[in-house]
């Protein structure tokens, strides 16, 4: 199963924008408050242009923050941070927009949630753990400066560029590692110590991993999905010709916990599977409702089942929904999360950014599920024994999925 994210992390992203032409009126209203903390702006009274409708609007409205900000920053009988002062101006208008998927993110914030999303980051490629105290190697990604510079898992990290790390927050273990070009670390492997220099360079984060599962004599593919990142499309096309290559009879893709991610990406998936002719999905802002089609003349035929479950959020609920109403297969699991909208991200100047919501998704037969989620065609419940073990032979659903397709070629 992928890897769970809280469920208040889903999103649906379309292209990320750090500078645009046409501006929204949240992202004027951001300008403005950004200019006044870096630009020094004075006065009570600001007129400024809509660019996207070409009419004069006037931003009078915006008086009363303006002296606030003014007067707070002057006057206050403490110092004042002005950051932290602009960041919970921002965050307030978010959340007075009632919308749990219109958010302001601080710098840090920023910087975790695109990693995510790009798929990416500069680093050494290993996962840390805090074990007994210890900075302690739980995962590395193929391919990586720790893995080409000899890092094993289970490896225990006693110093980076000469600082202790025992008992230090994973934080602050991590900015050591990512603080210079490369990173010197001691790491101490059964009653070795071993000194080790790695270079950092971009790593890929997989999202996608593949395999075979045989029954009754068929093959069915495996293919499960952790996030819709910028390189998603990429890896799921690299695993889905590398099954076909071993000739599969029908394949299983798995969303469950997946949160979600860029738009494009999963048009890119479903574009695999199905024709120009084929709707994957709608979008509607106010009343009008836009049809979206495959963007290739790709097509398969054979059968597909769909894991989802409750944590299954926004682009692999479009997923799941297009390939059920456009494709024909089979969703099996509980039912998804029920997002239904599509956000922008916008960075500011000064590495935080807002999140918020442009246009409602539909189904390919024009349903909403946002607030409802998909419904599965065999609903199944996660067994607990499943999580004791976490083998495949223990996960109910995924058996579920293989006698559907199994049901199915009899």
């Amino acid at each position: 199963m992928a890897k769970k994210i809280k469920d208040e992390d889903s999103f649906d992203l379309v292209e990320k924008q750090d500078n645009t032409i046409s501006f929204s009126l949240v992202e004027v209203i951001v300008i403005i408050i950004i200019a006044i903390l870096f630009g020094g702006i004075i006065g009570s009274a600001i007129t400024l242009s809509r660019v996207n409708n070409g009419s004069n609007s006037s931003s009078s409205e915006l008086s009363d923050f303006v002296v606030s900000y003014n007067n707070i920053v002057s006057d206050y009988y403490d110092e004042v941070d002005k950051e932290k002062l602009i960041n919970a101006a921002i965050d307030g208008m978010m959340n007075s927009l009632g919308d749990p998927y219109s958010t302001f993110m601080d710098s840090k914030e920023a910087e975790e949630f695109n990693t995510t999303v790009s798929g990416e980051y500069k680093g050494i490629g290993a996962t840390i753990g805090l074990i007994d105290g210890n900075a302690t190697v739980v995962d590395i990604f193929d391919g990586s400066p720790a893995d080409k510079a000899g890092i094993k898992l289970e490896d225990i990290i006693i110093r980076v560029n000469g600082t202790e790390v025992k008992g230090m927050e994973l934080d602050k273990v991590v900015s050591l590692i990512k603080e210079k070009s490369q990173a010197e670390l001691v790491i101490k492997r059964g009653e070795e110590e071993k000194t080790i220099t790695i270079k950092l360079g971009n790593v890929e984060i997989p999202s996608v991993v593949s395999e075979i599962i045989e029954r009754d004599g068929k093959q069915i593919g495996l293919i499960a999905v952790s996030v819709f990142a910028a390189n998603t499309y990429e890896q799921f096309n690299e695993e889905l010709k590398a099954l076909e290559d071993k000739s599969i009879d029908s394949l299983i893709i798995d969303v469950r916990d997946n949160p979600g991610g860029h738009l494009d990406q999963v048009t890119k998936v479903l574009s695999l599977f199905m024709d120009k002719k084929k709707v994957i999905y709608q979008v509607q802002v106010n009343k009008k409702k836009t049809k979206v089609y495959s963007v290739t003349n790709e097509k398969r035929e054979y059968d597909i089942a769909i894991l989802i479950n409750g944590s299954s959020a926004s682009a692999s609920e479009i997923l799941a929904a297009a390939m059920k109403e456009s494709y024909g297969a089979t969703l099996i699991g509980k039912k998804s999360y029920g997002k239904g909208t599509v956000q922008k991200e916008y960075t500011l100047s000064n590495g935080a950014s807002i999140k918020y919501t442009i246009e409602q998704w539909l189904t390919p037969k024009g349903n909403s599920i946002n607030g409802e989620g998909v419904s599965p065609d065999v609903d199944v419940e996660l067994e607990s024994k499943y999580y004791e073990t976490y083998l495949k032979e223990d996960d109910n659903q995924l058996q579920a999925a293989i006698d559907e397709l199994t049901k199915k070629k009899d």
